[in-house]
């Protein structure tokens, strides 16, 4: 064991002695200073972690740069996994006020103490306190990655963000930032360098954190809150650099920014749409002025190659995004897979997966790094499942596209492929006055959660949904609607909901296991696979499953409420830990 590990094993028993013996205001304040010592003592993230299979750590926000979502872990296999108990749980609370409740916020496995002590609340923010986004009565939602570096676990959700103890989830200290407003949808995640945390906010700010205090360091402008941007990606970072993302539901442009780690000054900007003549792409777009105001938002991290420095990731849709009549063409850079190198923010490869979307399906799904064959030779590939029904993979180092299929069955709005690969809209499956019934839902045939991929079994993994809607046209004018607007939805069914798994060499179905239940939800939560040969996921019924990752059958679950984020795995003092959240409280598993 380390010496900081000692530490914190020593200021834990500490707690424990104070929780048995029923410590008031004194004790608990001697318990604060225990656990900042502990916290502070801790290491800082040792960049190498970033760049080697996923093992014991969790350092970014798919565990490693290559968004396989695929720990190297072994401990949790097959043969146990139906031993998994509960470790520890920890509800966490948001806004000004304290942490977590006094007191235990439930438990089980070993000691069950979590949620003892909230540890300091520290207070930021441009706002003046009364807007608070929904999130200032404690109502935490954590729907992004959580890190895992060193034994405390950094966890967010929209303007707030903690750092807990991984061994038995104490909270050691929130910090929380006092928001001017915007759209508090969601936080993906926390991104780190050395012992700094970078956290994005609602209303567009960049925070940089201690993480052995969760003092606030500096916050930069990231974009115009007046143009209604709103922040919500978890930050990469790569060397010296922080790529940052924003989101926006109106007609303004999206982009990729990179940011310094110490000083927080901006160090380049790419732009998903054409701003000036002469940009690539304008061709694709019937004006100038319609390509600047024409979306393409980054909001979801991507995945790094640090043999290339290029940084592939996906944009948005375009606007107006139902009504396109004023935006002819295929409409570069959005609904695109696009490779930038993280040293000058230049493009050097990009394909786009769907030409002059018309129904808002993005291109914001994680991409996955694969190293394997392909026709018969090993390749460096990249493949994408996205949210419009069509499975992906291309060479990462060149763009070239390889293989194109249909892994969602019911999706209906394409006429074929083109000579690139890439879906041909159907004209008669857009919105119409009169109604169009349309497969995906707005809601997609997958949706920004993570999917994940097993070298293990050659498999890659994506929650597949198999609904219906008809899509009316609302605006008629030929100019189109701003942003979102000029259509109405109504969905008329579901074939069901399944964890699909994919033969990447070949683009077939391996195995589709069904969810349960009426409807069929679930999964939307995001997945993870070991090396243990498990597959990690939720279902509609607010359950935490364990699969066979070879053949989908369920082989462990625990009943702890809507799964609201991906799976995660990490290893402490001997033990794998399954980490999850349900909504405002974590859930921790290990064996005993």
């Amino acid at each position: 064991m380390t010496k900081t590990n000692q530490l914190i094993a020593a200021s834990s028993n500490t707690v424990a002695a104070a929780c048995g013996a029923g410590f008031q205001p004194a004790g608990r304040f001697v318990i604060g200073l225990l656990l900042l010592a502990a916290v502070a003592a801790a290491q800082s993230l040792d960049p190498s972690l970033l760049t080697k299979p996923l093992s014991e750590s969790w350092p970014t926000y798919s565990g490693d740069y290559s968004g396989k979502r695929y720990s190297k872990l072994t401990q949790l296999s097959q043969s146990n996994v139906k031993s998994l108990t509960l470790a520890w749980t920890t509800r966490v609370t948001a806004g000004a006020g304290n942490g977590v409740p006094s007191g235990p916020a439930g438990g089980g496995g070993r000691g069950g103490r979590g949620g003892f002590g909230g540890g300091e609340t520290i207070v930021g923010g441009e706002g003046t306190g009364e807007a608070t986004g929904g999130m200032g009565g404690g109502g935490a939602n954590i729907k992004g990655s959580i890190l895992q570096v060193n034994g405390i676990l950094y966890v967010s959700a929209p303007d707030n963000a903690w750092a807990v103890d991984a061994r038995d989830g104490r909270v050691l200290w929130h910090y929380f930032w006092k928001t001017k407003g915007g759209t508090h949808i969601g936080n993906r995640g926390l991104g780190m360098w050395g012992n700094w945390l970078y956290m994005e906010t609602p209303d567009d700010y960049l925070v940089c954190l201690d993480a052995r205090t969760g003092k606030e360091r500096w916050h930069k402008v990231i974009s115009d809150f007046g143009e209604q941007y709103f922040s919500t990606m978890a930050p990469v970072v790569i060397g010296n650099r922080i790529l940052v993302g924003t989101g926006d539901d109106l007609d303004a442009p999206g982009f990729l920014q990179s940011f310094d780690p110490e000083t927080g000054d901006r160090q380049w900007i790419w732009y998903s749409v054409p701003m000036k003549k002469g940009d690539p792409g304008l061709e694709t777009w019937p004006s100038l002025d319609a390509a600047r105001h024409g979306g393409g938002q980054v909001w979801i991290p991507g995945a790094y190659d640090p043999e290339t420095h290029l940084y592939i990731f996906g944009t948005g849709n375009p606007t107006p995004a139902y009504t396109a009549g004023n935006r002819e063409g295929d409409n570069l850079f959005t609904c695109t897979l696009v490779a930038v190198n993280v040293d000058t923010g230049k493009m050097a490869w990009y394909y786009q997966t769907a030409p002059h979307d018309t129904h808002d399906w993005d291109a914001t799904q994680t991409p996955v790094l694969i190293d394997g064959d392909f026709n018969g030779r090993p390749r460096k590939l990249v493949a994408t499942a996205e949210r419009d029904g069509y499975f992906f993979v291309l060479d990462r180092l060149t763009g070239e596209h390889l293989l194109t299929t249909k892994f969602a069955f019911a999706a209906n709005w394409a006429k074929g492929l083109n000579a690139k690969g890439a879906p041909v809209r159907d004209p008669g499956k857009d919105s119409t006055v009169a109604g169009s019934l349309v497969s995906p839902t707005n809601g997609g045939s997958t949706n920004w959660p993570p999917p994940t991929y097993s070298p293990d079994t050659g498999l890659f993994y994506v929650p597949e949904h198999d609904g219906y809607a008809m899509y009316y046209l609302t605006e008629t004018d030929p100019r189109g609607a701003m942003g979102l607007g000029g259509k109405e939805e109504l969905g008329v069914g579901s074939l069901g909901s399944f964890l699909t798994a994919i033969d990447y060499k070949t683009g077939k179905i391996a195995w589709r296991h069904e969810y349960p239940g009426q409807g069929g939800g679930g999964g939307g939560s995001g997945l993870l696979t070991t090396a243990g040969k498990l597959l990690f996921g939720g279902d509609a019924g607010g359950n935490i499953v364990a699969y066979d990752a070879t053949n989908g059958k369920p082989l462990w679950h625990s009943h702890i409420g809507g799964i609201s984020n991906a799976p995660e795995t990490y290893m402490l003092d001997g033990h794998q830990y399954l980490l999850t959240a349900a909504g405002d409280t974590l859930y921790a598993f290990t064996l005993y």
